[in-house]
């Protein structure tokens, strides 16, 4: 019955292809992400940078050694709270020496950051594939996060004056990103979860996958074919398929992985086996697509926001699963 329904799902988007005059889908959430792996922030408005949402993982946790920590080495991430100021959303907000970004774990005192301090530079920081300099946030920071994990770590700051991480330019040249996995944006859509969750034993909610950007009123899996989007007459590409690591795993409310859900699930209708017969990665399960904004490539300008209802239209579909990058 499950892969019934999956092959219903994957059928009724081939051969949708073309441009709409007509909405999609709705924008039914947005959520930033301000410390990379850690708790998101659900926003009604967004503002739009050169590197993905303003404030979306402009801060990671690193290790001993400069590396990055994310969820998959330490699930417990899921469990630190961010909370910034609500007008740090602002299109043209700046911070001040009174505004401070608020950190929050169980059994730990809140900790606060300065978001307009002077900060020393620490090398060597890496995250996948990039590497370079950042701003370290100090030894309270330090020493805050080292007693949470029970190891030697750090809180580190991107440095947007000296440092630029491209984004892979087999699939979005010229392209620019923070601390994100590698791209700016991520889009899912409620149709999607909905159609997992029929499957699944235990249903589960939409911040294990994540996302930037979540619309409802699509096809499930109807993201997977979106070449080109506007929202808000700002244009977005659709540049990869998200392959999905441990982290679906993983309970957001206690830290807790699953060993086998929703990845055993989604490897039966939404692995490359099944979706992308001509990749090499077989075994990979993907949900949700990751985007770029064309308006991110030119200087600032304003009125790059998106808001909670605004419509999406597809400008361009790729043709099959097969087809969209991955």
């Amino acid at each position: 019955m499950a892969m019934e329904k999956a092959a219903s799902f994957l059928s009724s988007l081939l051969g949708r292809g073309g441009g709409s005059p007509e909405p999609v889908a709705t924008v039914q959430s947005i959520t930033v992400y301000p410390i990379k792996s850690c708790r998101g922030i659900s926003m009604p408005q967004a503002a739009i940078t050169s590197t993905g949402f303003r404030w979306d993982r402009h801060w990671m946790v690193v290790n001993a050694k400069g590396r990055a920590v994310t969820q998959r080495a330490e699930p417990t991430l899921a469990l630190i709270q961010v909370e910034l100021p609500p007008e740090a959303f602002a299109e043209d907000w700046q911070p001040t020496p009174d505004d401070h970004m608020v950190i929050r774990a169980p059994g730990m005192e809140p900790l606060k950051i300065p978001l307009a301090s002077e900060c020393s530079t620490i090398y060597d920081v890496s995250v996948w594939e990039w590497s370079g300099s950042a701003y370290d946030e100090g030894p309270e920071a330090a020493e805050w996060f080292s007693t949470f994990f029970g190891n030697p770590t750090r809180l580190v700051r991107f440095k947007e004056e000296s440092e630029t991480r491209l984004t892979d330019p087999d699939y979005a040249r010229g392209y620019k990103t923070m601390f994100s996995d590698g791209f700016p944006f991520l889009i899912t859509s409620q149709g999607s979860l909905d159609a997992l969750n029929e499957i699944l034993k235990e249903p589960i909610p939409i911040n294990r996958f994540r996302p930037n950007i979540l619309v409802e009123g699509c096809h499930p899996y109807a993201e997977d074919l979106w070449k080109t989007i506007k929202i808000n007459k700002l244009t977005f590409r659709g540049v990869k398929l998200c392959g999905r690591c441990k982290v679906p795993t993983i309970n957001q409310e206690t830290g807790i992985p699953s060993p086998t859900e929703p990845t055993e699930t989604l490897q039966t209708y939404r692995s490359g086996e099944v979706l992308l017969p001509s990749h090499k990665k077989k075994r990979q399960v993907y949900f949700g697509q990751n985007l770029a904004c064309k308006e991110s490539l030119s200087a600032n300008g304003k009125g790059r926001i998106i808001k909670v209802g605004d419509p999406v239209y597809v400008l361009q579909s790729f043709s099959s699963t097969d087809e969209a990058p991955a």
